[in-house]
């Protein structure tokens, strides 16, 4: 039997409305939707319980960016303007490695070499993601479906607050699935 509301009542799947506010004609996209709705149960990326986001600058050494990681076991840097703090883009610490291996980049070399910098202004547009931002809406970030969709797959996003002046943490893929894993039934 599915989930039941009370004994006896069972709870029918999750409809989530279009940007009319109207029921959306049923496809897969909106099938997808409900499904993650139902499995997320309202969760918000607050529920996620991420540590502290760890920035660098863009003249930090790649070796230093890559110890800091390394120790706080992160799989992504943000990377912020010495001056402004402001976001400027982000440092993958795979594609570091990758890096290294080929004799791209150095370990002394800066992280302005390997980061990849947000596109301001034209390009895509920049998704905001809050710590309010509904954990279905997020996965659906991650899969390029719904309202947050870039116009490809994502694999992490950044957490900032609603106007986008602090670095709240970074979520991966591999979060939502702890969470899962986690919560109870």
């Amino acid at each position: 039997m599915g989930t039941v509301l009370e004994p006896g009542v069972p709870l029918g799947k999750t409809i989530v409305p279009g940007a009319d506010g109207m029921p959306p004609a049923e496809d897969d996209h909106t099938a997808l939707l409900s499904a993650w709705a139902d499995k997320y149960r309202g969760a918000t990326v607050a529920d996620l319980d991420l540590p502290p986001a760890l920035s660098t600058s863009p003249n930090t050494t790649l070796a230093s960016a890559l110890l800091s990681a390394s120790s706080h076991d992160y799989s992504h840097l943000t990377v912020l303007s010495a001056n402004t703090r402001s976001l400027l883009g982000y440092l993958s610490i795979s594609r570091l490695k990758d890096l290294f291996e080929s004799q791209q980049l150095k370990p002394s070399d800066p992280v302005s070499k390997a980061m990849v910098r947000f596109q301001r202004g034209g390009g895509r547009t920049y998704q905001i993601i809050t710590m309010e931002t509904e954990l279905w809406e997020l996965e659906g970030f991650f899969e390029d479906v719904g309202s947050l969709a870039t116009g490809s797959k994502q694999d992490f996003a950044v957490v900032t607050d609603g106007g986008r002046k602090f670095v709240l943490g970074v979520v991966t893929r591999g979060d939502l699935d702890e969470f899962v894993r986690r919560r109870p039934a």
